[in-house]
């Protein structure tokens, strides 16, 4: 079945049954609407805010302190109703409320973020409802844009948005940007013609698709697709097919919180079984009463504040993203910026500007560069040699013939017309002439519009010295009809004029620029007014050309040689032609070499999934590609193990964003529908926002590690204390009676939630330890506990755990009571861990690290260290927790012997380099 581009008119109206004379009647419109439904795309609903909140409570370590939650309830409603023990039914109370808030604290920071960027994400939306005027019951008629049927005939006209896929019926020069489809900045002449072959979507000159641009001229189409049927709505389908993504650290965290969930049920399975046999019954009050020990242990060998932790160490990355203008949607993404391997980029908006820019021209005399980009008239003509432009023969042509208007708006240069003359209009102001000024002076006596079958644009001008023809066009087409050229500020002609303008222009050409020539013909009055266009575009004197582009944003070189230093490599994906993406690539230091390989989108279609798969790793530029190929591009990298981020502005990169481990996307240009499709948003638009982003990712993943190593290393030490007083203090010593645990379930939970959170919180705010980008990216299947991070965290705890319960077994023979000797233990295990926080926060030991380098590190440690003394001191803490205040010199005592153990082994460390620990 043919395709609507390799249909002729007629066929495509008889097929939608519409007469061309009288457009859809009220009948059909209805029809219509009711077969194909309405001009809207399917939009995505927001989670309510109750399904976020609920979210953060499916983690599987959330589930086991739920678990301990029930189980604490139900031992202290046992205690209280069965039992003469309301001291055990208060402790359990408070452990279960404990573990309750910090579960809540958890789940409200993963919804605060969401919500905070969900908002942040609508503040960018513009809801712009929009007109079209479509011909029905045989007149022009403005409707709704949502009010398009197929069938309707759609009228457009310069600065007009193409507002449902349509077959063109009638050009007049109509000139369409397809950039959120294709990735081409440049416009695209549309004609009525047939094509009968296959082709690409940006080669189908008789096709108009939703959401482009009308630069130049006007036409009218009939609507052959609306809403989810056209190609916008394509890509949406895309969207919608790929699954959610799971982040390495998600990955990361969820395995660990699997093993620790194993190590938790041995431990306590086991205490419970010990108890058991100590008590010598298995009976409601035994089961009871060992419970208390085994929820004890639970909570210390899960690091319970674990979720509420990382939360607010991703929380802390997010909003340091987003002071650098990178807003990110959901916390994982934070991380996985710092595991990305591979960076793909679109061109056109992202890497370049999308925005036509003259950056040299030849004159007559010489070669000249412009510096300043973009719409804004600001910048240097200059010349290696020093050489100032002769004459503005050149310029006033290319001003002149010209119809394309910059507009001042609040300090910004607003551009209507087509890209490439606005990029001559911008380079007369460069050099001082404006059409107005021109204009002053002379008149537009006569205009010869554009047309693709001459492909040059002429005007007439009168003003002192006569008529003269400007006439703009491609070079090849202006040498087919001038006698003459200048070169080096004479008038020649020949072969080898021609051949040496032609240099110059293949010259432009070889730097990706897109070429236009400007020449120039003295008239007679009669001439001017009588002559025909063919009479009047012959034997012309071609006095300049200009070379065009859409220039690279000028920090994203800088930005590139960052990202590969630190071993990321990036991908150019465009819909462009090859030899401008690889210009644009080389300029940026994307490729090393002009003759890098680049594989278009026509080859990628002919290759089986597994010829790509051998492809990807040795190409840096794909050209001409469809947001499929992107998809598949993205999806072969995966198979590598690569984590791959893509960024990008337009509709056309939207499903490519989101098959991503990380999608990236322009908030000032890009798309709505890109932007929901992302997990970062540029608010600045600018690539180095992506370098910054990256190396925030490395440094809070680093963080990530180092507090995730002091909270394990608390919790072998926590279980390993209790465990030793299970196993070995069995019978009275001085005033503390067998079986007394080393350390009651709140203290353990106090260590967890305060002296051991609150610092671990601190590290979340903590530079980078070394140069982070020159490192490599992290494999995403690597633990958080990899490079000896386990073995550090096993004879750190080991020596901990040791010396917390040697303080308990000392304060016992000492003759301190059950009480006292508990808060020994527990003091004990406070600044031994306030202590090795220090060294947690290196990879290294804590001598290669400034201590007051991270001030909050100082108050939360300082205020851990407080409290949790403050806590043996104040009766209700006392009666809650089960703790007893101290003489003083035992205060001193817990507070500095348990830094020995963290000194010695960093110091033995820095001395042997001993990596283990």
């Amino acid at each position: 079945m043919k395709k609507f581009y390799q249909q002729t008119k007629d066929e495509v109206l008889n097929k939608l049954l519409v007469d061309e004379n009288t457009g859809l009647i009220n009948d059909q419109v209805q029809q219509n609407r009711k077969l194909y439904g309405e001009n809207k795309l399917p939009e995505k609903q927001n989670d309510p805010y109750w399904k976020i909140f609920l979210r953060s409570f499916k983690e599987p370590i959330v589930i086991v302190l739920l678990g301990a939650v029930i189980l604490s309830f139900a031992s202290s409603i046992y205690a209280f109703q069965t039992q003469p023990n309301p001291q055990h039914g208060f402790e359990s109370l408070y452990e279960a409320i404990a573990i309750l808030i910090l579960i809540i604290i958890n789940a409200f920071l993963g919804f605060w973020q969401e919500i905070s960027a969900q908002k942040s994400l609508d503040a960018l939306k513009e809801m712009n409802d929009r007109s079209a005027t479509v011909f029905r019951d045989g007149e022009w008629q403005s409707i709704s844009t949502s009010e398009i049927v197929v069938g309707d005939l759609l009228k457009v006209q310069l600065g007009d948005f193409v507002e449902a896929d349509v077959r063109w019926l009638q050009t007049d020069e109509l000139q369409v940007i397809e950039s959120h489809l294709t990735g081409e900045a440049d416009a695209i002449q549309k004609s009525t013609d047939v094509i009968n072959q296959d082709a690409q979507l940006g080669d189908r000159s008789n096709m108009g698709y939703s959401g482009s641009t009308v630069v130049n001229g006007q036409g009218v189409g009939i609507v052959v697709g609306i809403g989810a049927n056209t190609e916008l709505g394509n890509i949406a389908k895309l969207i919608e097919s790929v699954d959610d993504k799971v982040s390495p650290l998600q990955n990361t965290i969820n395995k660990l919180t699997k093993t620790l969930m194993k190590v938790s049920g041995g431990i306590v399975i086991l205490t419970f079984i010990i108890g058991i046999i100590r008590a010598g019954e298995l009976s409601i009050n035994s089961i009871t009463s060992v419970l208390s020990t085994s929820i004890a242990l639970a909570v210390a060998s899960i690091p319970d504040a674990l979720p509420a932790v990382l939360s607010i160490v991703l929380t802390i990355g997010a909003s340091k993203m987003a002071k650098n203008k990178g807003l990110i949607k959901s916390l994982d993404s934070v991380e996985t910026l710092g595991s990305t391997s591979y960076i793909c980029s679109d061109k056109t908006g992202t890497l370049t500007q999308n925005e036509m820019t003259a950056t040299k021209f030849y004159d007559g005399n010489a070669v000249f560069d412009v510096s300043g980009l973009g719409y804004a008239p600001t910048g240097q003509i200059t010349n290696p040699d020093g050489i100032k432009p002769k004459n503005s023969v050149f310029l006033t042509g290319a001003v002149l013939c010209n119809e394309a208007v910059i507009k001042e708006e609040d300090g910004e240069f607003k551009p209507f017309g087509n890209p490439t003359e606005i990029a001559l209009n911008v380079l007369g102001q460069k050099a001082g002439i404006t059409k107005d000024q021109l204009l002053e002076n002379s008149e537009i006596v006569r205009t010869l519009p554009f047309t693709s079958d001459r492909k040059m644009m002429s005007v007439i001008v009168k003003n002192s010295d006569g008529y003269q023809l400007y006439t703009k066009g491609a070079p090849d087409v202006l040498l087919k009809n001038s006698q003459d050229i200048i070169l080096n500020g004479e008038k020649v002609a020949g072969l080898d004029a021609q051949n040496n303008f032609m240099e110059i222009v293949n010259s432009f050409a070889h730097q990706a620029l897109r070429t236009l020539a400007v020449g120039v013909k003295p008239l007679s009055k009669k001439q001017a007014l009588a002559s025909t266009t063919e009479e009047l575009e012959t034997d012309l004197t071609i006095v300049g050309v200009a070379g065009i582009i859409d220039p690279p944003r000028p920090e994203v070189k800088q930005s590139v040689k960052e990202l590969h230093d630190a071993n990321i490599e990036v991908v150019m994906i465009t819909g462009d032609h090859a030899n401008t993406a690889r210009a644009i690539a080389f300029d940026l230091g994307i490729i090393k070499s002009k003759n890098a390989p680049v594989i278009n989108g026509s080859e990628i279609e002919k290759m089986s999934d597994d010829e790509l798969f051998k492809k990807v790793p040795q190409t840096n530029i794909y050209a001409r590609v469809s947001p499929e190929h992107k998809q598949r591009i993205i999806k072969q990298l995966q198979k590598h193990h690569q984590v791959v981020a893509m960024t990008g502005d337009g509709v056309n990169d939207a499903p490519a964003l989101r098959v991503a481990d990380i999608g990236i996307a322009m908030g000032i240009n890009g798309t709505e529908v890109t932007k929901d499709s992302a997990d970062l948003i540029l608010l600045d638009d600018k690539f180095t926002t992506i370098e910054k982003s990256v190396k925030s990712g490395r440094t809070i993943y680093a963080n990530i590690k180092n507090f995730m190593r002091h909270e394990l290393t608390t919790n072998v030490a926590e279980v390993l204390a209790l465990l030793l007083g299970l196993l070995l203090f069995g019978q009275t010593v001085g005033q503390v009676p067998a079986d007394t645990p080393t350390l009651t379930a709140l203290m353990v939970l106090w260590v967890n939630m305060v002296s051991d959170a609150l610092p671990s919180f601190a590290l979340g705010y903590d530079v980078a330890e070394s140069d982070i980008m020159k490192e490599n990216p992290r494999d995403p299947n690597e633990s958080v506990l990899a490079n000896h991070t386990w073995s550090r965290v096993l004879i750190r705890g080991t020596i901990m755990g040791a010396m917390v319960y040697l303080g308990f077994l000392w304060a016992a023979n000492f003759g301190l009571n059950s009480d006292e000797a508990q808060t020994v233990a527990f003091l004990t295990l406070v600044f031994g861990q306030l202590w090795h926080v220090f060294d947690a926060r290196s990879s290294h030991t804590l001598f290669r690290r400034n201590p007051f380098s991270n001030p909050r590190l100082l108050v939360a440690v300082l205020f851990a260290g407080v409290t949790s003394i403050l806590v043996t001191i104040l009766p209700f803490f006392n009666l809650v927790m089960g703790t007893a205040t101290l003489p003083v010199w035992i205060y001193l005592a817990v507070i500095f012997v348990p830094a020995l153990p963290t000194l010695i082994l960093s110091g033995l460390k820095e001395i042997f380099k001993i990596k283990i620990w």
